[in-house]
């Protein structure tokens, strides 16, 4: 309320009108509530803006479940009491889990079994599925990779046109049973795996390497043996096909919400190394620096390995995929 104060005078008298002060309090209240206001703001400008591409996204429940399998094809001796963590490798095909995955096995307890749904008979049903994944968990699966008795974590790789979604419900449940860990590894550039794909179609008939076909390379040679091919893209379906890849890679993390995983991109494996260590702890393993023989096949720009490169700029140029033109890395 404003205050009254009266003047007296030999004459007159007058009432003078004093508005309070304002408080400190108030004024502090006042910028508050503003920054609050603006926090709210940000926060769902943010959320709208948020797509698939999450540097990382971790799922309840966010503890790792331990197991201790008896495999029967062999005794686990004294690393019996050795606790074991589950986990699967979620990705599609050319997006760098080939070199991730020798990644993960150049760990001392780390087993991670390869493409192994890549053979139509182990996904033909969900039976058949819930059969090759008990023999991968019970440790009775054997590659170059097994470990087998004293693996602290065991795991495969698998395609998501593999089966995995189209019996997601069962998977997902069978996950969530047995404490499976999900890494989602996707590109965050689809337009470079859409030239690593139809490069490596190619080399299964063309055989470029002395007449053999190599999906993965150990050297810069033969790297830039197979990185002379360049691959005609078709600029007509070309967003179609990106806005698909996309689709896919929303629709598997929809799907598998309710389990415990995280979202590994293949670029950011290559430009921020901390993220292997950021997948390890995900795993609870032991930190170590793992290494991997594999060398990258398509360096450099885009421009490089795409014949009809012209075409394809003027497709995306000006579109939300515009970005994709440009190196990444």
């Amino acid at each position: 309320m404003a205050e009254f104060i009266c003047l007296y005078g030999k004459d007159s008298a007058s009432i003078v009108i004093k508005q309070p002060k304002r408080s400190p309090l108030f004024l502090r209240m006042i910028v508050l509530v503003f920054a609050m206001v603006c926090g709210l703001y940000i926060s769902s400008v943010c959320l709208k803006q948020f797509s698939f591409q999450t540097s990382q996204l971790v799922s309840t429940p966010i503890t790792t479940r331990i197991h201790y399998p008896k495999p029967q094809t062999f005794n686990r001796s004294e690393c019996g009491h050795n606790p074991v963590r589950f986990f699967a490798i979620l990705s599609m095909q050319r997006s760098g889990s080939g070199w991730f995955e020798t990644l993960l096995n150049s760990h001392d307890n780390v087993s991670s079994n390869g493409e192994i749904f890549s053979v139509l008979g182990r996904r033909r049903n969900v039976s058949s599925i819930v059969k090759t994944l008990d023999r991968v968990y019970n440790l009775d699966w054997f590659t170059s990779a097994s470990k087998n008795e004293c693996s602290a974590a065991i795991g495969f790789k698998w395609m998501l046109n593999q089966g995995l979604i189209d019996n997601h419900q069962e998977i997902v449940d069978y996950f969530n049973r047995r404490g499976v860990s999900a890494i989602f590894l996707f590109r965050r550039n689809p337009l470079r795996r859409m030239v690593s794909l139809l490069a490596n179609s190619y080399d299964r008939y063309a055989k470029l390497l002395n007449g053999t076909h190599k999906s993965h390379v150990h050297s810069p040679e033969e790297a830039d043996a197979l990185s002379r091919y360049k691959p005609v893209i078709n600029s007509t379906s070309l967003i179609h096909d990106l806005q698909e890849t996309e689709s896919l890679a929303a629709k598997a993390l929809e799907y598998f919400k309710t389990t415990r995983h995280m979202v590994v991109f293949y670029e950011d494996l290559i430009t921020k190394r901390t993220r292997l260590e950021q997948v390890q702890e995900f795993l609870n393993i032991p930190v170590k620096n793992l290494s991997s023989r594999q060398v990258k096949i398509h360096r450099g720009d885009l421009s490089d390995h795409i014949k009809n490169w012209e075409d394809i700029n003027k497709t995306l140029n000006g579109t939300e995929y515009e970005k994709f033109l440009r190196a990444d890395y």
